[in-house]
């Protein structure tokens, strides 16, 4: 959300205070991390728009940058938008058009369209419009129809095209460009879904494990609106929401339950909010949204992008290369990670974040030798450009590795297993006498839920992702596991799944568990900070690296009442022991010898996450009495060996 995108907030993220500025801008495509406007777009493009007429009759409106050179043919590269085509005009440019200016220079026909209900564009607007697989009439609209009537378009009124057309988007314009591949037209050749957002309550931008992503999600809808069409963009559009204090954990705290956000804030305007919130279990209205169930008879080469530490729309890239690769044989079908936030790898150099160096300016590389040579292979027939099915960046040692599909099929599943005395190892626990009684508790109080970040803000910094957890780990409602110094290098590559045996005395809990690479004692300090370092606002203040930082890899909670189903959640019965497992996104990382493997589990992470009153309610409406202290254990005996399985690489 970030969702959705960031737009620069607006377009891009959605999530956020999701919806960053920065992460805005990447959904504009802003991708300069220096700034330079070397490439002047009015000197070598001419601007037109137009009102594109669907097959329901509704018009959507259309931007179209065309070259001036018309001695020559190009291919149409097109980016869907809910977050304004602006700016509006013929003789109103944007300064950067297209992924990247090599785009720009190589001469592409740039299409941009404000997608059905948005700003300029004709129609009703539904979040995340469902697919409609068989259509019996024309008025049997989505976003893949929308789509192909764009294309039809296009290719009989735009001159000097070559008949090949592509599409792109971040964020929610990378949910638009999934939707748009489903049963795609003829002439569509290739598309690049990066951070779409795929199922929002299975992992992107809604829900995290049943979970509401409250942060994110308050910030992105604190902007996003309902709003009539058409109508040109105020210009307080992207306005920052006023939290009143910079101290976010406070000022969700003092909110409430979730749902008194509507009355004290949004005031029955958003019907969006609503939505999100009143739909608190896995029913028909995320079913209906769940665009991996449609992704078939896609006719096109796919390079589907995600980063590793995009807070907003991480699953989405997954879920959308698998889905594509089970039901569309034959087709060239590529899974690209780097170590990026939402929209990353159009907005920085993608040299570092907060603390953590990776080396190399990893979004210029993405930028000129993946992307850029995947749209020239499939649109404008330049030679193969050789690129593999997965590309993929791995973080500890800094370098991008290729594989014929994704996770690698040489990755072994093992078990980490929790231990008595804060111990982590690959060795299951062995019979004991005290087995009974092996387990470890900790209090768990609403009233004063564990942060996910050590400094105050508002929003969802990025930073959080690869955040140092030693503030974390200093709670005693924060259980910590931990390997001995590593003697020799570990890389897991793939899903992250913890296995847990686990008891609570209230009637409901949340459990978030955290890998976390943790920087031997004597580590060097390591200032990553530089010129391009994305705005404070937007990953929180500079770090630095030092002696035992514990960098956060991957982070999820679960939420226990979903144990057994996302739709019908059950409540536990105090004092009994039960199994709760669930699948966190995939990693590609490597402990480096010397390091330790550690594991955090807790049971709250606010307000990232909205708090569990434990007590088994509609949370959304949970009353002040409803939120109750529980003691929670977790066990780790032989019968019921608590663990997280990695995939291990040999």
């Amino acid at each position: 959300m970030v969702r959705r995108i960031s737009l620069p907030v607006f377009l891009f993220l959605a999530a956020a205070s999701s919806l960053t500025t920065s992460s805005l801008w990447a959904l504009w495509g802003h991708h300069r991390a220096d700034g330079s406007q070397e490439f002047n777009v009015k000197e070598h493009y001419t601007k037109y728009e137009y009102r594109i007429a669907m097959r329901d009759g509704k018009r959507l409106f259309t931007s179209v940058y065309m070259p001036k050179d018309s001695s020559r043919t190009y291919p149409i590269l097109m980016d869907r938008t809910p977050y304004s085509v602006a700016p509006y005009g013929p003789d109103q440019y944007r300064k950067l058009i297209g992924p990247s200016e090599e785009f720009e220079r190589a001469g592409y026909i740039i299409v941009y369209q404000d997608v059905r209900g948005r700003f300029m564009s004709e129609g009703d607007f539904i979040e995340m419009r469902p697919h409609i697989d068989n259509k019996k009439s024309n008025s049997d609209v989505d976003d893949a129809s929308d789509s192909y009537d764009t294309i039809e378009w296009l290719l009989k009124n735009i001159p000097n095209n070559n008949g090949n057309v592509g599409i792109w988007g971040i964020s929610y314009p990378g949910f638009y460009t999934s939707a748009s591949i489903i049963d795609s037209h003829p002439a569509l050749k290739a598309a690049s879904p990066e951070a779409p957002m795929t199922d929002l309550f299975m992992g992107d931008d809604a829900y995290h494990g049943g979970a509401f992503m409250l942060a994110a999600n308050f910030g992105f809808y604190a902007l996003f609106k309902p709003q009539a069409v058409p109508v040109l963009p105020p210009k307080n559009i992207f306005a920052p929401f006023d939290y009143g204090t910079q101290d976010g954990y406070e000022f969700f705290l003092h909110l409430g339950p979730t749902s008194n956000a509507n009355a004290l804030y949004f005031h029955n305007d958003n019907w969006l909010w609503n939505d999100q919130l009143k739909h608190d279990t896995y029913d028909d209205y995320w079913k209906a949204r769940n665009l991996a169930l449609h992704m078939k008879n896609i006719r096109c080469a796919v390079m589907t992008v995600g980063g590793w530490f995009d807070a907003e729309d991480l699953q989405g890239p997954f879920s959308t290369y698998n889905s594509i690769g089970r039901n569309n044989a034959g087709i060239f079908n590529s899974l690209v990670i780097g170590p990026w936030v939402h929209g990353g790898w159009a907005r920085y150099e993608g040299n570092h974040l907060g603390s953590v160096n990776f080396a190399s300016n990893t979004g210029q590389f993405f930028r000129a030798q993946i992307l850029f040579p995947f749209f020239e292979r499939y649109l404008r027939g330049t030679p193969e450009a050789k690129l593999p099915e997965a590309y993929v960046f791995e973080t500890g040692t800094n370098v991008w590795r290729t594989y014929h599909q994704w996770p690698p099929k040489s990755a072994r599943a093992k078990t980490l297993y929790l231990r008595p005395g804060n111990a982590l190892s690959f060795d299951p626990p062995a019979e004991g006498a005290a087995d009974a009684a092996s387990f470890d508790e900790y209090v768990s109080d609403p009233e004063h839920p564990v942060p996910f970040i050590g400094y105050i803000a508002t929003g969802v910094p990025q930073e959080y992702m690869v955040a140092d957890q030693r503030f974390a780990a200093t709670r005693p409602d924060v259980l910590v596991y931990q390997t001995a110094p590593l003697e020799e290098a570990i890389t897991i590559a793939g899903p992250v799944s913890p296995r847990l045996f686990v008891s609570t005395s209230g009637t409901d809990s949340d459990w978030v568990v955290k890998l976390i690479d943790v920087y031997p004692p004597d580590y060097p300090e390591s200032v990553t900070s530089s010129p391009n370092e994305p705005p404070p606002s937007d990953v929180g203040p500079p770090k630095i690296v030092i002696g035992g930082f514990e960098q956060l890899l991957r982070g999820e909670p679960m939420r226990g009442k979903f144990r057994k189903s996302f739709e019908k959640p059950e409540a536990f019965t105090p004092g009994k022991v039960e199994e709760v497992n669930f699948t966190m996104p995939d990693v590609n990382h490597t402990f480096r010898r010397g390091h330790r493997i550690m594991v955090q589990v807790q049971s709250s992470w606010f307000p990232l996450v909205d708090r569990n009153p434990q007590t088994f309610v509609n949370i959304p409406d949970a009353k002040p009495a409803d939120f109750q202290r529980a003691t929670v254990r977790v066990y780790h005996s032989k019968a019921q060996p608590s663990g997280i399985v990695v995939q291990v690489l040999p």
